[in-house]
C-alpha cells in the first residue's frame, strides 16, 4: 500500500509483507538502521522547519520512481533503497522523522525493518551546513531515542542485543564536510591535516557510541571523487584538490576501522570504496552504460533539481547519465553503486563486502 503525507512524502508500507513472510516460515534480513547524508536520505529533511534545509521534495525528483517527489535526491530510488533490495527489504527503511511522532510505528518498524536517519547536507561535524539538516552526532541520539523505545516495548535485554547485534548500521558520511572546507575562504592547506584529524576523531566517536548501544556490523561508504560532480568541476575538469582532500580522509577512514576492529569485541565491518567505483564510471563509462560522466540531467542553474529545471526526455536518457542533479547520483548509478557494495567485485569492499556481513553470524 501506498500513502503520502500532507508533505508529499510517499511511503510503500511493506511491514505487513515481512509479517506474512515470517508466518510462512521465511527468515527476514536484519533490520537495517541507515546515517550519513543525501546519498542515502530518503526524507527526513521534508520534515525539518526553515527556508534554507535542502530538500528534494518538488519536482522532477522521483519522475522515474514513484513518480513524484519523496525526498530522495534522485530521479527514483538511491543507495539505500537498493542496497536494502539486495538485503530482501521492498525499499530503505522509512525516515525517523516520520515515524517519530507514531511511537507504535516507529517501534514496530524499528523491529522489523530499521529506520533511516540520514539527512542531506548533514555532516559528520556539527558545524558543517549548520541549521540546514540533521547532523552525524544528532542522528545517533535518534537511534539512541529510537533504541529505548524498543528496549521498552521488548522487555528483555537478551532479544535487544540479539536484535542489533545482526542488524547493518549503514554509515555515508564525509562529503560535505570535505566541500564545506574545501570550498571555505577561510581554509589552507596547512589546516587540512587538522581537518581530517578532527572528521576522523569524530568518526571513531559515533562507531564507539553505537557500539556502545549495541551495533557490531557497520556498513561504510567512503568519499567519492567529489571533485568530479558537476558542481565540483572546473572549466568542466575534476577539481583535483578536493579530491586529493578526499582520498587523504579515506586512507585515514581505512585505518581507523582495521584500529576498531582490533580494540571493540565482535565488530564486523565492510567498507566500500565509492571513490574507487567512481574512478571507474569516469575512466570507463560505456562499460556501465554511461554516455554523460560529467553534467547533470536535471540543471536549473543552481544545485538542485527545480520544477523549473531542464531534464533529460526520456527515462533511457536519465539512465545515461552517471548524475541527476549538480551533486547526486541518477537512479541507475545508484543501482549499479549498490550492486557494486553489496556482492560485486572484491576491488570494492573491504575485508568482506555487504553481502557477507549482512549474512555473518556474531
Amino acid at each position: 500500500m501506498v500513502m503520502a503525507n500532507k508533505r508529499g512524502f510517499v511511503l510503500c508500507l511493506v511491514i505487513s509483507m515481512d509479517v506474512l513472510g515470517a508466518a510462512a516460515g521465511i527468515l527476514r534480513p536484519p533490520p537495517m538502521y541507515v546515517f550519513g547524508e543525501s546519498t542515502l536520505d530518503v526524507g527526513n529533511n521534508n520534515f525539518l522547519p526553515g527556508p534554507n534545509v535542502f530538500r528534494a521534495n518538488a519536482p522532477y525528483y522521483g519522475i522515474d520512481f514513484p513518480g513524484v517527489p519523496t525526498g530522495r535526491f534522485s530521479n527514483g530510488n538511491n543507495i539505500a533503497d537498493f542496497l536494502a533490495k539486495r538485503m530482501g527489504f521492498w525499499s530503505s527503511p522509512p525516515p525517523y522523522l516520520m515515524l517519530e511522532p507514531n511511537p507504535e510505528l516507529l517501534v514496530s518498524t524499528a523491529l522489523e525493518i530499521g529506520v533511516n536517519y540520514a539527512s542531506g547536507g548533514s555532516g559528520i561535524l556539527d558545524s558543517t551546513n549548520s541549521s540546514k539538516n540533521i547532523p552525524l552526532s544528532k542522528q545517533v541520539q535518534y537511534f539512541k531515542a529510537t533504541r529505548a523505545k524498543m528496549a521498552a516495548a521488548t522487555g528483555d535485554a537478551a532479544v535487544m542485543s540479539t536484535l542489533l547485534a545482526r542488524s547493518v548500521f549503514l554509515i555515508s558520511d564525509g562529503n560535505n564536510d570535505l566541500t564545506a572546507f574545501a570550498t571555505s575562504p577561510q581554509q589552507r592547506q596547512s589546516d587540512a591535516a587538522t581537518f581530517l584529524a578532527d572528521l576522523i576523531s569524530n568518526y571513531s566517536a559515533t562507531i564507539t557510541e553505537l557500539y556502545g548501544m549495541g551495533a557490531r556490523k557497520f556498513a561504510i561508504v567512503n568519499a567519492g571523487l567529489i571533485g568530479c560532480a558537476p558542481a565540483g568541476r572546473v572549466a568542466g575538469a575534476c577539481a583535483v584538490g578536493i579530491n586529493q582532500l578526499a582520498a587523504g580522509f579515506n586512507v585515514a577512514l581505512n585505518s581507523l576501522l582495521a584500529e576498531k576492529k582490533k580494540q571493540l569485541p565482535d565488530m564486523a565491518y565492510s567498507l566500500a570504496d565509492s571513490y574507487g567505483l567512481m574512478h571507474d564510471f569516469f575512466t570507463d563509462p560505456q562499460a556501465w552504460g554511461f554516455t554523460d560522466i560529467a553534467s547533470a540531467c536535471c540543471t536549473s542553474g543552481w544545485l538542485l533539481c527545480l520544477p523549473t529545471s531542464k531534464i533529460c526526455p526520456t527515462r533511457s536518457q536519465r539512465d545515461q547519465h552517471v548524475f541527476w542533479d549538480s551533486f547526486h547520483f541518477s537512479q541507475r548509478a545508484c543501482f549499479l553503486t549498490a550492486q557494486a557494495f553489496y556482492d560485486g567485485p572484491a576491488k570494492y569492499t573491504t575485508p568482506i563486502n555487504f553481502m557477507q556481513l549482512a549474512q555473518q553470524s556474531t
